[in-house]
């Protein structure tokens, strides 16, 4: 029982765990403020220029069914709210500053002569120090 114990202590304590937990409860505070900015000002400006603000009361009926659309463009367009707020305040931002923050791709090497060693252009016929002939009809063939 005491093995038991310890090896589950060993997986809490593991570090993808402890940050996975910590995304899960700030991904969760996130998601309530993104809520209330939708819905507390995002939804009253879009209400103020397109003259309805919620769209739940919209439905039809078919053979007593009742058909709620309206509710789900409230969803469909939370989500895209949400969706456009998350881009343009989270992943924008967060793109530009790993873009500044990451380090510049290494130069590729140059290539070098096979015969005298000297770095050349991987696109050359012909080594401009030696002349030594690195592809083209000149190259000598071996086996």
């Amino acid at each position: 029982m005491r093995g038991i114990i310890d090896e589950f202590k060993a997986f809490i304590m593991r570090g993808n765990v402890l940050d996975l937990a910590v995304a899960v409860v700030i991904g969760a505070a996130f998601g309530a403020v993104v809520t209330s900015l939708v819905e507390n000002i995002i939804t009253p400006i879009i209400a103020a220029i397109g003259g309805q603000p919620d769209f739940s009361g919209l439905t039809f009926t078919i053979n007593n069914s009742v058909f709620r659309y309206g509710a789900f463009l409230n969803s469909v367009i939370s989500f895209l709210i949400i969706a456009l707020v998350v881009f343009f305040l989270i992943i924008k931002p967060m793109n530009t500053l790993m873009a500044r923050v990451a380090p510049s791709p290494a130069a590729e090497e140059p290539a070098l002569c096979p015969q005298c060693l000297s770095p050349i252009s991987a696109e050359a016929n012909r080594c401009p120090n030696c002349t030594t002939w690195l592809r083209g009809p000149n190259v000598p063939v071996t086996s």
